[in-house]
């Protein structure tokens, strides 16, 4: 969600019971638009980053120091002349708006008490970091506003900060259910849109959510409510707001599978069927998510052109295959021409001189056959020209079928390849993928280069019962967990008839209890190409009872005796060992 009112009211309650009092002991500004303020308190010391990103602006506390350039910025070296040393006296949020107040009291240059305030507003692209006296004149910004470049408000030395009026927006921390069932339930729109387009910081997530809280479709038109349904939303808006008010936040991210895919300070009912990770602290939830979403944003985008290259040469062997199918259809008609050929030894005495056909008795089914003949050659030759083409057509299938074989082969190969691109987490996964797809020959090794040190390992999971589990993230990691890493009497798990991972439970010589084997089991149907059915079958046994033929790719195994369950795949409460 956006980092709406409602969040910075949650950072402003935290930042006041961290961060009251503490003493600013070092200003630094390691980005153009962000500023990092080190701080020292009584239960000890805080780093707070602020930025005015046009694409992500922020505040929280962080354990991260990042590194400032050799020479400070002028706005840098500005806050350090005037609040170097200062005392946080308060953070506050003006109604429910993205903006966040830092009052700092500080000694003058004749040793006078001074009173700054560092205003962060968290406004998208008109983020900004503005530095006030005590009667709101602005002494500096981290960002200048000329006229030229907006007619509402200037932000530059010597001008006073108000906060611009830009729309006709409500405090939702003040309102009435007169205004509320006047102002949001006659506006000719959907009733989430009336709700986040009267009030100011409430996004469109939380616009959503109240009118889920009461049961309602958001997206239905306001004009749809009855008297007894609209005054059912304002309470259920009504107890959000008292909510905020009474600092009652249950700061989380919102989890698919494992991506982070929202993050919000209360409770988002309408996600209740997706996984949450809470955190007492917004910062830490902010600073989590960010960081996360991130590390899957840049992973995209680096597998894009090795996706790109798998999709490319998936549907290269696709077509290969459907051409080879057809031309193995075609050789289909081959023992036809042999069996013209034998009845044609069989009764070609009988045919006329210059005949362009022959109508035989076929001994293979007792019914008369009709035989097309080259009226320029002898029953003789024409026989043998029959059983030429079913010599060639019989050498043709028999090539086909080898090369049908290897080309599904092929697919299969590129389709386990593209279940490990979507697993992979990291960039040393997407090492391994890169290594194997230039083994095959899909990705031309360039001179002299040298091949990665792989740092990437299989995930590691363990049971509610205590087993080690543990599941390989592409094909390399797959045949070294089965074949080198695993014990014959461990057991494997595999999603049967798609492409994905192996999966090893170590039993260390012990009897497996049936908990164990349905979460193995759920974790290789997570970690396969049927991650989105609602069930995958999955096959397991002892890992002694798994071979791999000689000249197999990556990954690919046979086996012949196995145990089947269908689970859905769903790996929520089975513990990831973090460290491993």
């Amino acid at each position: 969600m956006a980092l709406d009112g409602i969040t910075v009211a949650s950072l402003a309650a935290e930042l006041n019971k961290v961060m009251t009092n503490a003493r600013i002991s070092k200003i630094a500004q390691p980005e153009t638009d962000e500023l990092l303020l080190t701080m020292k308190g009584s239960s000890g010391n805080y780093r707070l980053a602020l930025s005015a990103s046009a694409s992500l602006p922020f505040v929280y506390l962080t354990g991260v120091n990042k590194p400032s350039p050799m020479t400070a910025p002028n706005f840098c070296m500005l806050l350090r002349k005037h609040i170097a040393n200062g005392r946080i006296l308060s953070i506050t949020q003006p109604g429910l708006e993205r903006i966040l107040c830092l009052h700092i009291e500080h000694l003058d240059e004749l040793g006078d008490l001074r009173t700054k305030k560092l205003i962060v507003e968290l406004m998208g692209k008109h983020s900004n970091i503005i530095f006030c006296d005590e009667n709101d004149r602005i002494i500096d910004s981290i960002k200048h506003v000329s006229s030229q470049m907006s007619s509402i408000r200037e932000v530059l030395p010597g001008r006073t900060y108000f906060i611009p009026q830009t729309q006709d927006k409500y405090d939702p921390l003040l309102t009435t259910e007169e205004e509320f069932l006047t102002q949001v339930l006659t506006k000719p729109c959907s009733i989430a849109k009336a709700i986040y387009t009267t009030y100011t910081g409430i996004s469109p997530v939380i616009a959503q959510e109240i009118c889920f809280r009461a049961s309602i479709d958001g997206d239905m038109a306001t004009a749809s409510l009855t008297p007894d349904m609209g005054l059912h939303l304002y309470h259920n808006f009504s107890w959000l707001m008292e909510d905020v008010k009474t600092g009652n936040f249950h700061p989380h991210i919102i989890l698919k599978d494992k991506e982070p895919i929202d993050f919000a300070p209360v409770e988002l009912t309408q996600y209740q069927d997706l996984g949450s990770e809470y955190n007492e602290s917004i910062s830490y939830v902010l600073e989590q998510f960010y960081a996360r979403k991130n590390i899957y944003t840049r992973i995209r985008q680096k597998s894009s052109d090795l996706r790109r290259i798998v999709t490319t040469a998936s549907e290269r062997s696709h077509k290969k295959y459907a051409l080879q199918a057809k031309q193995m259809q075609d050789t289909a008609k081959r023992d036809k021409y042999r069996v013209y050929g034998e009845l044609l030894n069989t009764y070609g005495y009988g045919v006329e001189e210059g005949a362009t056909k022959v109508t035989v008795p076929n001994y293979y089914t007792n019914e008369d056959i009709t035989i097309p003949l080259d009226p320029t050659l002898t029953p003789s030759e024409n026989a043998k020209k029959y059983f030429a083409k079913y010599n060639k057509l019989k050498r043709t299938s028999e090539a086909l079928e080898t090369l049908l074989a290897e080309t599904k082969q092929e697919m299969d190969h590129l389709d386990s390849i593209s279940t490990a691109l979507s697993i992979a987490e990291s960039e040393e996964d997407l090492v391994q993928i890169k290594e194997e797809l230039i083994a095959y020959g899909y990705i031309r090794k360039r001179s002299g280069e040298k091949r990665a040190r792989i740092k990437s390992k299989p995930f590691h999971y363990r049971s509610s019962d205590g087993f080690d589990i543990y599941v390989g993230k592409n094909n390399y990691q797959n045949d070294e967990l089965t074949f080198k890493f695993a014990n014959g009497g461990d057991w494997w798990f595999h999603a049967k008839g798609m492409p994905g991972s192996h999966v090893i439970v170590r039993t260390n010589g012990k009897e497996l209890p049936d908990r164990t084997y349905e979460e193995a089991a759920r974790l290789a149907g997570f970690y396969s190409k049927g991650r989105e059915n609602e069930k995958v079958e999955i096959d397991y046994l002892e890992r002694k009872n798994v071979k791999k033929p000689n000249g197999a790719v990556p990954g690919f195994v046979i086996y012949y005796t196995n145990y089947s369950m269908t689970i859905h795949p769903d790996i929520s409460g089975i513990a990831l060992c973090e460290n491993d």
